[in-house]
């Protein structure tokens, strides 16, 4: 499990780290589309675990499809973060966000940018090199090219919105899968049918969506800068049964995540 930190300022994201880490956390996700790589950094540096004990991970720009544009901004964020270097490093997105999931693909743009992330891999500026958001066909592109494989794919993954067959081909291809927003970015938490299985177990609705994941074999990092939530959020210690687990992965699908639905991998589109 890690901390996910979209949609925190700085001064957020530095405090949910040293909060997260009190909490026992060692994982903490960002992006440089979300603005707040200084204060993950921040946090970091003032958390009082040494730096090697952490597993930091940021994305590169879902707009950035050049080698010197990506690498440009592999070196912009260990500045931002005042970091030696980054555990996990994901391309953002196969298409820039106002492009996302449209016709145009982007695959020899994503060959080249993948170019720039195995050199800073062998650079050691990264540790581990990944995706995310990427299709089936996204990643055999990748795959198809490059001298060192993606160890990830981060993608929304969670009851009611399992993309079993991507899951599967990721896994089968080494691909270790992380799911972000497993607790549906909230929009499942008044889910009804959830509840009653949630109750069934003693757990919050979230406790029962994170081990639900945990239980596809999926890395989670749920994103809550709530110090409460982040010890619930840990306490996953139950097995749901295989009943259950088929119930929740074919929950009709929820088609609205509340004020976020605009967000392309919620399904919608920007401006």
């Amino acid at each position: 499990m890690g901390l996910g930190t979209w949609l925190l300022d700085n001064e957020q994201a530095a405090q949910a780290v040293r909060d997260a880490v009190s909490i026992g956390y060692r994982h903490i996700d960002t992006a440089q589309a979300y603005g707040n790589e200084a204060g993950v950094g921040e946090g970091i540096r003032s958390c009082g675990v040494a730096r090697e004990e952490l597993f930091i991970t940021t994305k590169v720009a879902a707009e950035l499809k050049n080698y010197t544009a990506v690498m440009q901004s592999i070196d912009e964020s260990l500045a931002r973060m005042g970091l030696d270097y980054i555990d996990l490093l994901i391309i953002h997105s196969p298409q820039p966000w106002r492009e996302f999931r449209e016709e145009k693909r982007y695959f020899e743009e994503n060959k080249e940018a993948w170019k720039a992330m195995e050199n800073a891999y062998r650079s050691g500026k990264v540790k581990a090199i990944g995706l995310s958001n990427f299709l089936q066909d996204d990643i055999e592109n990748i795959l198809a090219v490059c001298e060192i494989k993606p160890m990830v794919n981060q993608i929304l993954a969670h009851v009611s919105n399992t993309p079993e067959k991507l899951i599967r081909f990721c896994q089968t291809e080494d691909i270790l899968v992380e799911a972000y927003s497993p607790i549906a970015h909230g929009a499942i938490l008044d889910d009804a049918a959830v509840k009653v299985i949630a109750d069934k177990y003693g757990v919050s609705v979230a406790q029962l969506c994170l081990r639900y994941d945990i239980q596809l074999g999926l890395v989670v990092i749920p994103k809550t800068a709530n110090p409460n939530h982040m010890r619930m959020n840990a306490e996953l210690d139950f097995v749901i049964n295989d009943t259950d687990m088929d119930t929740l992965k074919n929950l009709e699908q929820i088609q609205h995540y509340g004020e976020h639905s605009f967000y392309p991998v919620f399904g919608g589109k920007l401006k």
